[in-house]
């Protein structure tokens, strides 16, 4: 239980720290608005121009939404682009319009390595976006104040909050595919042991289990015999050796036969080699344990 927790808390660090460094690495972003707001013109003299100033909320409500494109066309982009030593289509993707509803007021937002990139492309689009009289004669565009310049990567909270999340569903993918691994494991002992004639429940335990001892004591003791380890493969009769060593030749008054303990590969697909192994088992022992090495 110990192992596959200490892999699923490996796999969840390694998630989070990824997440973290791509971050990181996608260097840092600023985004830079200013306010563009329309208002009317100054009323024409007498006899000039009639009817003016009523077309002002005409105007501004179906030419205003136009800002959207006329901020990213290249006749107002081609300056500010050439100043800025970058390409018009890269400019246009950097370039955000807002409109807010019932107010003749647009928000206009650029984005940039910089501070200063970011507040200069914000200031030289929004006065060419001035300069092309979108609304005339009945209404102009006003900028308003300076540009406000934010940071807006990297987002460290957003990113920790990303880490966090990623960090915990790759844990519980990583803990729920070792459970399944297990689990199929020692289906196929059981499988194994079923082939071999064994029809009562066995233990299947892990090598690398720390009280791996002590449960195998018990089930011997509750055996009342002797325990016998035994080696599926020859790789692992040193392992069988030494399991044996820790355990007692026998407990209380001894029954018929061994409690017997097999070692077989835990990596291995088939268990061709423990069913046969079982199969051969003089017909007092009884199988207690099996353990995955």
């Amino acid at each position: 239980m110990k192992r596959p927790l200490l892999v699923s808390l490996g796999v969840a660090l390694l998630v989070a720290l990824a997440v973290l460094l791509t971050v990181e690495l996608g260097g840092e972003e600023y985004e830079s608005r200013v306010g563009l707001l329309a208002v009317a013109t100054d009323p024409p003299p007498d006899g000039q121009a009639p009817g003016v100033r009523a077309q002002y909320g005409e105007v501004v409500a179906l030419a205003l939404p136009a800002l959207v494109e006329v901020s990213r066309s290249p006749s107002v982009l081609r300056t500010p682009a050439d100043e800025l030593g970058t390409t018009i289509e890269d400019l246009a993707r950097r370039v955000s319009v807002e409109l807010v509803p019932a107010s003749g007021l647009a928000r206009l937002s650029v984005r940039a390595a910089t501070a200063d990139e970011a507040a200069q492309a914000a200031m030289r689009i929004a006065q060419a976006v001035v300069d092309a009289n979108l609304l005339a004669p009945a209404a102009r565009l006003r900028l308003l104040d300076r540009p406000e310049t934010t940071r807006i990567a990297p987002d460290r909270p957003l990113a920790f909050g990303l880490a966090l999340v990623a960090a915990v569903v790759a844990g519980l993918a990583a803990y729920a595919v070792g459970h399944l691994r297990r689990t199929r494991l020692g289906d196929q002992v059981r499988a194994a042991l079923t082939a071999g004639g064994v029809r009562h429940p066995v233990a299947v335990l892990p090598d690398d289990d720390p009280g791996l001892a002590q449960r195998l004591t018990v089930l011997c003791e509750a055996s009342a015999r002797p325990a016998r380890v035994v080696a599926v493969v020859p790789e692992l009769t040193e392992r069988a050796e030494a399991l044996a060593a820790g355990l007692p030749d026998k407990t209380g008054e001894p029954g018929d036969g061994d409690a017997v303990i097999v070692l077989v590969p835990a990596g291995s697909r088939r268990h061709d080699e423990l069913a046969t192994v079982v199969g051969a088992l003089p017909a007092a022992a009884t199988v207690v344990a099996v353990v995955l090495c």
